[in-house]
């Protein structure tokens, strides 16, 4: 597809701060604004090149040539592109887009199409008559306006319409010591869920997605491997089941995008299940020169985070292929995915893993660190209010505020609430699976009559009060208390 190619072409040269401003803007849906995006400045490029035609249509067959050559070079930049395929379609595409265009502007000029000429003089000599040449032209122009979106539909539910396994086809290894909710972890009533408390453990069509992928890579399990390269002892090729024969482990994780704004929702907490990275770095033997491991994604992203971290006792990076007691989805990373406690997703989540490089970070840098983000990027301390929401009206009396509150992988010792700039007080905090997840907090508040602010604020494990200064994303994570206002009638 040369809209995706050329998409992921900008996403690759985008300035520093873009990232930044376009999932502030749009959030997960930020891939798809991206792509109307430019099929509207395709259509105004398109709108000019149909006035060129008349005049000059060996000019305007050129542009279509060079446009659909731009596309064809965008395409040849993926991974997994098929050259002879991406030429192909080229080929199509300059060939129908320059029929088309010829036959469009011959009919909003006028100029002779086999079958036209009859009606032509009849138009021509009743003055009374309608504009046929208008009609249809508007009417081919419509036609292959509702053809062009329904075959790109067509395409597109064809490419998204791919399954990932499931548990009984897949093998889902299980773990000798499942991970069990620890008694009183959810704290959430009914009315505290209905009201928008978001559960601990976010279900997989509810988690959060932000990825450069515009379409959902399809990785078939049975010829996928898992390289270990780079400043290793000796490099090593796993196949899937040899991956999955290795011991299994299991932990919740919460995880963050670094885009996440304060009070945002880019952030979910999932049980995971797959082998520790460690193991598989063992197998190859890192050597002491590496302190960067970067994961590589079969569609070309790359994230890269500190060996330090990776090998540190107190923690367990995990190569997952499993997502809340199901094979990973196929937008979540299947079959497997790199899943770090304590560290943003953009320098260690690695989806559809294909290879962990043991390197440096003086002389490589993964995808979003040229694009100004930083290089090493721990998760910060957060707390967000989800109950209430902002600009509620709620009668005088007992108000229930609540939210989760997250530090990976230092844990949350505890979570106060503000009202109007007053003392802090404390909220009842659940009971936390690990360090390394969120908890969920909940504070009853005597509300009186008038408009109120509600600021929350969380202490991690270590001591450390999540600060008041307010900065954006970019370049290491957002800071800040999330604050809202309501009205107590």
């Amino acid at each position: 597809s040369p809209l995706l190619a050329v998409a992921r072409f900008f996403v690759d040269i985008q300035p520093p701060g873009a990232k930044e401003l376009v999932v502030g803007l749009f959030g997960t849906a930020d891939k798809l604004a991206f792509q109307v995006l430019i099929v509207v400045v395709a259509l105004a490029i398109g709108a000019m090149v149909g006035r060129v035609a008349a005049r000059k249509p060996d000019v305007a067959a050129a542009v279509i040539a060079v446009f659909v050559g731009a596309g064809f070079l965008a395409s040849l930049r993926e991974p997994a592109a098929s050259g002879a395929l991406a030429a192909a379609a080229a080929a199509v595409e300059a060939a129908v887009g320059i029929a088309i265009l010829r036959r469009l502007v011959g009919l909003a000029t006028g100029a002779p199409a086999p079958g036209s000429r009859a009606r032509q003089s009849v138009t021509a000599a009743s003055g009374g008559m309608p504009d046929w040449r208008r009609r249809s032209l508007l009417q081919a122009g419509g036609a292959i306006a509702v053809g062009s979106f329904f075959v790109g539909a067509i395409g597109r539910y064809l490419l998204e319409g791919q399954r990932t396994p499931t548990a009984q086809e897949g093998g889902l290894p299980t773990a000798p010591k499942p991970a069990d909710l620890p008694p009183g972890t959810d704290i959430a009533t009914a009315d505290l869920t209905a009201a928008g408390l978001t559960p601990i453990v976010v279900p997989n069509d509810g988690f959060y997605r932000i990825d450069t992928a515009f379409v959902v890579p399809t990785v078939d399990r049975e010829s996928w491997t898992l390289k270990v390269t780079g400043l290793v002892d000796r490099e090593i090729t796993l196949t899937y089941d040899q991956l999955v024969a290795l011991p299994i482990v299991e932990q919740y994780v919460t995880i963050a995008c670094v885009s996440n704004e304060v009070g945002g929702n880019l952030v979910g907490n999932a049980k995971w299940t797959g082998v520790a990275l460690r193991d598989v770095l063992s197998m190859a033997g890192v050597q002491s020169s590496a302190d960067q491991l970067v994961g590589h994604s079969v569609d070309g992203f790359t994230a890269g985070m500190p060996v330090e971290w990776v090998m540190d006792e107190s923690r367990t990076p995990m190569i997952a292929v499993a997502m809340n007691g199901e094979p990973l989805p196929r937008a979540h990373g299947y079959p497997a995915r790199l899943i770090v406690p304590g560290l943003y997703g953009y320098v260690s989540a690695t989806k559809w893993l294909a290879e962990l490089e043991l390197t440096r970070f003086d002389t490589f840098q993964a995808f979003w660190v040229p694009r100004g983000w930083a290089q090493k990027a721990p998760i910060l301390t957060q707390s967000r209010i989800d109950v209430p929401r902002q600009g509620a009206r709620m009668p005088a009396g007992k108000v229930a505020v609540a939210g989760v509150a997250w530090a990976p992988d230092r844990g949350v010792s505890g979570v106060e609430v503000r009202i109007d700039g007053g003392n802090w007080q404390p909220a009842r905090v659940s009971p936390a699976i690990s360090k390394a997840t969120w908890v969920q907090w909940l504070y009853a508040w005597d509300a009186t009559p008038g408009s109120h602010t509600i600021e929350v604020r969380a202490t991690d494990g270590t001591g450390e009060v999540q600060t008041d200064e307010q900065t954006p994303p970019a370049p290491d994570g957002a800071r800040g208390h999330h604050t809202i206002g309501v009205a107590i009638t």
